[in-house]
């Protein structure tokens, strides 16, 4: 089911590969009430028709958006869209037909659903347009409880990012952002005022290492070196101890289906900078009390803007921020709220069963 087993045609793949393992397992057992968690649209007729299941989705992010196509016709390279595809008009022509295609069969697939779920309001848009449902939103279940056992005092001039390595991260972004701080701010580079950026992040194989290397270069020419810290495959221990001495979280990815990232920073104690875009814009970081919990930014210009913004609040203002923030997300994406609401849904299809 790995992307890297389909270099072509990877949407397409990983479908096809999808209703064959479910296909095998729904022989092997065939339960009334079919729920899938993982995305696999394209084995919902197999579940429903052929072994006559019960069908559920929680959906985390569509396989295929709008924003995808957009990107392809607009001819701009991305993590999904490399440079090879985006340079050409008729490799994007195709890619465009292909992406058509395939949100075609995907809506299909989606129909076969009795109950759909999703993690934020962006997906939600995604999935009742391509679908034609109502989906209700249940948030993910998020560890809080722990996180803001944390004091908001004592926080030191650092900014934490914490995401994996992969390029949909945008990590780039990041170190150009903090570049046009320390340019803006030269007294940010070193002394009393010195900022420090630190990247705490997984390695999972040999494509995330070429993208640690190719970010330490990039430090290198924007020379940030003295500045910025990297930590990869970090304990949960050191994840805890930058999340306690932090000031701000910060998290580029373009159209984060979710956040669960941006909730714990919140919910340690930390302001988020965050794209403008997606879970993040839509569901965390939005007031509370009609108070700011945040801030959003889109380009590099922007994001080094909002880091000013942060670290020139007087301790009053930033431990105001710091509190709405906190509660903003104590009451909205805790664990016992995702049990109470995905039971309340379920309990009816699964009495239906019996």
């Amino acid at each position: 089911m790995g992307g890297g087993q389909y270099p072509r045609f990877t949407l397409l793949g990983q479908s096809f590969g999808s209703i064959v393992l479910s296909f095998e397992a729904l022989e092997k057992l065939t339960p009334n009430f079919y729920f899938d968690t993982m995305g696999y649209a394209f084995t919902y007729p197999i579940a429903k028709k052929i072994f006559g299941c019960k069908v559920g989705a929680y959906v985390h992010y569509p396989t295929i958006s709008s924003d995808m196509l957009d990107k392809v016709q607009e001819m701009r390279p991305g993590f999904n869209n490399d440079q090879e595809i985006a340079r050409s008009r008729v490799f994007s022509t195709g890619k465009i037909l292909y992406y058509r295609m395939f949100a075609y069969l995907y809506s299909l697939a989606g129909t076969f659903s009795d109950l759909v779920m999703v993690n934020s309001t962006w997906t939600k848009g995604h999935i009742d347009q391509l679908w034609g449902v109502n989906s209700k939103i249940i948030y993910p279940p998020c560890d809080t409880a722990s996180l803001t056992k944390l004091p908001l005092e004592g926080r030191q001039r650092i900014i934490v990012s914490v995401a994996q390595f992969r390029p949909e991260k945008d990590h780039s972004l990041q170190l150009q952002s903090f570049h046009g701080l320390l340019s803006n701010y030269p007294n940010f580079r070193r002394g009393p005022e010195k900022i420090e950026l630190v990247l705490i992040g997984s390695s999972r194989n040999q494509g995330d290492e070429s993208r640690i290397r190719i970010l330490k270069e990039q430090c290198k020419e924007l020379d940030l070196e003295d500045n910025v810290t990297f930590e990869i495959n970090a304990s949960f221990e050191k994840l805890v101890y930058w999340l306690s001495k932090a000031k701000v979280g910060l998290h580029t990815m373009w159209n984060e289906h979710f956040g669960i990232g941006v909730v714990e920073y919140m919910a340690a104690g930390l302001v988020p900078v965050v794209h403008n875009s997606g879970g993040p814009k839509m569901d965390i970081v939005v007031p509370y009390n009609d108070h700011i919990t945040g801030y959003l930014a889109s380009t590099a210009e922007e994001f080094a803007i909002k880091l000013a913004n942060v670290f020139s609040l007087s301790e009053k203002e930033f431990k105001n921020i710091q509190t709405n923030a906190r509660e903003n997300v104590i009451g909205k994406f805790s664990e016992s709220v995702f049990q109470e609401l995905i039971l309340n849904l379920l309990d009816p299809i699964l009495q239906s069963n019996k």
